[in-house]
């Protein structure tokens, strides 16, 4: 029989602040718990695979749990999209990536024009959404990109397409990435491209790139690779990793691609790991406050689950876990410090397990190892049936 793991990330789904939020200026964080105060959850699938029941949330128990659920405890120093996908696979970020809380410096800027042969627009911590409307129009007028970051390690490139092309804006995408290595490596580069008028600047979500900096290869993709299993990259998941130690992309722009691309995925023959990244609970809803957009989404997720299961193999694994918080309930719209749940199902999977806190993103890539290559692991005699 194929073994196969079916990885889903909830991009953005934490379940409690970690002991050390407050360093991140996080306390009182908790996504799962405060989404659900403001909009009772409609979940029953991720509550019978254990969401609920993880050890300190304040919410309904399930009495019987089909796998096995838990929560993980991040040691990189970090609450971004790349520390934790990375974390993962079994890479932790010890040295916290630059931030830019002043903006980049004046050595940055003078590359970045260079390499653009243009000057730039912005170059201050913003929201991307409100950055647009506040210099659109002079981005309009003069053709300078918009350059800005956020509380991640990030450096975002903001242009309208009817002034500057996709293919110029990722340009000036890869330039940038180039640029911001050594002192100044930021987790990722993004483009963002918009469209709209005056006043009414819409981001244009499909049209977003980004540019990551390149994993170390000791990573559990790159020993799946090795080891001739294929690792199956959906959504923004081949972006994350720089394209590498990936054997098939199926990129989306939001949730309903993914999740289309992953059951047309589930049909197939393979063997190894398909890696999936579900972006609209961060990207849509929790950088933007938008509790009803984030329930709506964990509930739309809930329902895909609910007839994604029945159909898994019997060698097939589901987990399913988040990469950090972001809770829409706050008035931050940046990531939260916050545990993250692992939930595990299949019918090679013990039920009714409570793994409690793990130290580690990386039990995932760990469990994935010993399931997919049989490197054994302490957690795995409590989750593998024998």
């Amino acid at each position: 029989m194929e073994k196969r793991v079916f990885l889903f990330v909830l991009d953005g789904l934490g379940v409690g602040a970690s002991e050390d939020a407050n360093k991140f200026g996080d306390e009182g964080s908790n996504t799962l718990e405060n989404v659900n105060a403001q909009i009772p959850l409609n979940i029953p699938t991720l509550k019978k695979l254990g969401l609920t029941s993880i050890d300190g949330l304040h919410l309904p128990k399930e009495s019987d749990i089909l796998g096995a659920y838990g929560k993980m405890r991040e040691q990189s120093i970090g609450k971004d999209t790349t520390t934790g996908h990375f974390e993962m696979m079994g890479l932790v970020t010890k040295t916290p990536r630059p931030t830019f809380p002043n903006g980049f410096p004046d050595e940055v800027v003078e590359k970045l024009e260079q390499a653009f042969g243009t000057k730039i627009l912005g170059n201050v911590v913003a929201s991307g959404t409100q950055i647009i409307q506040d210099l659109g129009e002079e981005h309009l007028k003069t053709g300078y990109p918009i350059v800005y970051t956020s509380a991640d390690s990030v450096l975002q490139i903001a242009c309208h397409t009817d002034v500057v092309p996709l293919e110029k804006l990722y340009d000036y995408c890869k330039k940038a990435r180039e640029i911001m290595n050594g002192k100044y490596a930021v987790g990722r580069v993004i483009a963002r491209p918009f469209m709209g008028t005056i006043n009414h600047f819409e981001r244009i979500n499909e049209g977003r790139r980004d540019y990551s900096v390149i994993p170390d290869k000791n990573n559990t993709m790159e020993h799946l690779i090795e080891a001739k299993k294929d690792v199956i990259a959906v959504g923004k998941i081949s972006d994350i990793f720089a394209g590498k130690s990936i054997s098939q992309n199926y990129p989306s722009h939001n949730n309903k691609d993914a999740l289309n691309s992953t059951q047309e995925i589930l049909n197939k023959h393979f063997e190894g790991l398909c890696f999936i990244n579900l972006v609209d609970t961060d990207m849509l809803y929790g950088h933007r406050n938008n509790v009803p957009g984030y329930a709506k989404s964990l509930e739309d997720t809930d329902q895909f689950l609910s007839k994604f299961i029945p159909e898994m193999k019997p060698d097939d694994v589901l987990m399913l876990t988040g990469d950090h918080g972001n809770d829409p309930t706050t008035p931050l719209t940046d990531h939260s410090r916050e545990f993250t749940p692992i939930l595990i199902y299949g019918k090679n999977v013990n039920q009714n397990v409570n793994l409690g806190i793990l130290n580690g993103f990386y039990n995932i890539g760990q469990l994935v190892e010993e399931y997919l290559l049989g490197k054994p692991t302490e957690i795995g005699e409590k989750v593998w049936k024998k």
